[in-house]
């Protein structure tokens, strides 16, 4: 079974190894550099991977979840940074095709999506709420058909390099901070006036610098459901499965780099196990229990999102939230042991075995939306719900 089925080939996996391969050239550079990885962006619109998820009917290729994931891990194996872009923008786009199917604007940003080759980002956390999405300060000012939205926003993934930011904002200057829309605003709708850098040890090519973010705007341009459905039903599954799968692409990479290391250390002494070997059994253990994580969730939400009832229950929100708590758990875990299997040649940059990178960038998972936000958050459902202790559910 592979990411999208029995038997089923990834219509994308070749396009998005043909853009791994262009993100892996600048990985370090654009790592080192602390700057956004134009090169595999650009890789990603020639192959026209941008609105692979929209409807075909409306420009695109109707690409299943577990295609998109599966192409987050090959893009994660090569450049973290660069993965993590192209899932931020895929989780907009769930976003866009659950959610404003219904809305004449939205259907026709759609296909200026797939057309033009949009790279859309977010911008859902805020000065004084930190990384709680689920709450807003900023609110949406709307008079007759025309909106206008402040946000300072602590920090929005490639903004300057984006075509449009969906900003999430209280639904209207008198609502509760849960009463919140989701507004899509075009790069020649808004300013930015930046507040902070990105200067960090992992995930740098993000660029995700912290901006005041002025708009105004067309009211239709208002995703037309709240945006606490918007997160049940689409948002939170599709983060959490994403990113999975691109930390599931750079732990992957950093064993392939320590199995190389022992296969090396094996042939110059034949009939010797390596001490390593151990480590790497242990590892890819630990990495094939990340991967039939992900299967299951993949297929679980393939399944539950025809039907909202199960995508809104306690125990969905729990086992997704959970799944994102465990793979970034684990994932920091396997490259660590990667790093011990590879010693000092993991630990030195510049050689074919170094995880430098790969280690600073799974550092990230445990803390893009806090390990301990999400447990407290689940927490609070777990003491309401019922365990399914059955294998297969």
């Amino acid at each position: 079974m592979n990411a999208v089925g029995y038997f089923t080939k990834n219509r994308l996996a070749e396009r998005a190894k043909r853009v791994a391969a262009v993100a892996a050239t600048f990985a370090d550079a654009v790592d080192a550099e602390n700057r956004f990885p134009k090169e595999a962006v650009e890789a990603m619109k020639l192959e026209r991977l941008m609105g692979v998820m929209v409807p075909v009917e409306l420009g695109g290729e109707g690409a299943s979840t577990a295609e998109i994931a599966d192409a987050c891990s090959i893009l994660g194996q090569s450049c973290g940074a660069s993965a993590m872009i192209f899932a931020m923008h895929q989780i907009k786009m769930s976003s866009l095709v659950e959610h404003g199917a219904g809305s004449d604007w939205h259907r026709a940003l759609m296909r200026r999506i797939c057309a033009e080759q949009l790279l859309m980002g977010s911008a859902t956390t805020e000065a004084g709420i930190g990384g709680n999405m689920r709450n807003s300060i900023c609110a949406i000012e709307v008079e007759g058909d025309r909106f206008r939205l402040e946000k300072n926003a602590t920090v929005i993934s490639y903004a300057l390099e984006c075509d449009g930011i969906m900003v999430t904002s209280r639904a209207h200057r008198d609502a509760p901070s849960g009463d919140q829309v989701m507004t899509v605003v075009m790069k020649d709708q808004y300013t930015l006036e930046k507040t902070h850098t990105w200067d960090t040890l992992g995930m740098r090519g993000t660029r995700s610098d912290g901006f005041v973010f002025r708009s105004e705007g067309a009211a239709e341009q208002i995703l037309p459901v709240p945006f606490a459905e918007i997160a049940a039903q689409s948002m939170l599954a599709h983060a959490h499965i994403l990113w999975g799968a691109l930390w599931y692409g750079i732990a992957a990479d950093a064993v392939n780099r320590a199995h190389a290391f022992v296969r090396g250390e094996a042939r110059r002494n034949p009939g010797v196990t390596p001490p390593g070997a151990v480590h790497l059994a242990e590892a890819m253990a630990e990495l094939q229990m990340v991967k039939s994580a992900l299967l299951v969730a993949i297929d679980r939400y393939e399944e539950a999102k025809a039907n909202p009832e199960i995508l809104g229950a306690i125990n969905y929100a729990v086992d997704i939230n959970l799944l994102k708590v465990a793979i970034s758990t684990k994932i920091l875990e396997v490259v660590d042991k990667a790093l011990l299997i590879t010693g000092i040649n993991g630990y030195k940059n510049g050689t074919p075995f170094s995880l430098g990178r790969h280690l600073r960038d799974a550092h990230s998972a445990r803390l893009m939306i806090s390990n301990d936000r999400v447990l407290m958050n689940t927490a609070s459902l777990i003491t309401v719900m019922k365990q399914d202790a059955s294998l297969l559910g």
